[in-house]
């Protein structure tokens, strides 16, 4: 048995539909505009080459149904709602058949944003460490492992903030599919079972107020809520 001088922070994990076990989350990968109009919004274009991550720690993970303080260091928060991805074996140097077949299951995401570091650090073209990886940002439902993959076109991503759609848009506007963003980020890294994927927003992003509630759901994946405290 080890001993540490410190207790380990808790392991991060999120329930899974229809299982007492739990899955225990590793690393978080986020696509950048994945969604065309939401480039366009952000003042951007999308990068068609190949897409662009940053990535959050494990322990920026929010279990739905949550209720958080707003973020200190920013007076502009941003709610990005997304697609998760959630990995279940490992996978490096993948094809799209590989990729496919890692695919453990799918999640709703919240990636909240401090918007106004995120701009600040753009224009020096510095890293976006301080808008984007910071405790609490990363909101996420339980996995759902029924969803087929040539099934998500169609389906409808949504956010709403205190009962007003602000975000909708199909999966299938999506820039870069699910084993596209797997295959490419399988090249640089030796993916796990654990890692999850958040795949990008849609247009309609904005600011989150205190005392706000939000409200996200993908058709046929799943819902997400979350509570912003004064």
């Amino acid at each position: 048995m080890t001993d540490y001088f410190f207790e380990p922070a808790p392991i991060a994990s999120l329930p899974v539909a229809g299982s007492d076990k739990r899955y225990a989350v590793n690393r978080i990968f986020c696509v950048g505009r994945n969604y065309a109009d939401h480039a366009k919004e952000m003042g951007a274009e999308v990068e068609k080459d190949q897409p662009f991550f940053f990535t959050k720690p494990g322990s920026a993970i929010v279990h739905s149904g949550a209720e958080i303080s707003y973020p200190p260091g920013t007076e502009n928060l941003h709610y990005e709602m997304e697609l998760v991805v959630a990995l279940g074996c490992n996978v490096f140097q993948a094809d799209q058949q590989q990729a496919k077949k890692s695919i453990f299951a799918y999640a709703c995401g919240l990636d909240l944003t401090r918007r106004d570091l995120q701009a600040r650090f753009k224009q020096k073209a510095h890293p976006w460490d301080l808008a984007k990886a910071f405790e609490n940002s990363a909101v996420v439902s339980g996995l759902n492992t029924e969803v087929e993959l040539d099934s998500l076109d169609d389906k409808t991503i949504q956010l709403k903030r205190n009962d007003q759609i602000k975000q909708q848009a199909k999966l299938g506007e999506m820039v870069w599919r699910v084993e596209e963003l797997i295959e490419f980020l399988s090249h640089y890294y030796h993916l796990q079972a654990g890692d999850l994927i958040f795949t990008g927003t849609p247009a309609g992003v904005g600011p989150v107020e205190r005392g706000d509630q939000l409200q996200g759901s993908v058709d046929g994946v799943g819902s997400i809520e979350l509570s912003i405290t004064r």
